[in-house]
């Protein structure tokens, strides 16, 4: 039993890597739009204010 846990463990793990090399455009998107989340969570007023003007910038600029 604990030999077909480790070969799942081994076959997940591949698995992952290959994703993260395939999708490596997107597992950093993914990092970047978490991090911007936590940081809300413990920003200022005035830091969400400043990101709001930023978004809404952005938002002019490209749609």
């Amino acid at each position: 039993m604990a030999k077909e846990t480790n070969d799942k463990i081994k076959k997940q793990v591949a698995y992952n890597r290959k994703w993260n090399e395939q999708n490596r455009e997107h597992k950093r998107y993914l990092s970047k739009r978490s991090t911007a989340k936590s940081f809300l969570r413990v920003a200022t007023k005035e830091d969400i204010q400043a990101i709001i003007e930023f978004a809404n910038e952005q938002l002019k600029e490209r749609y």
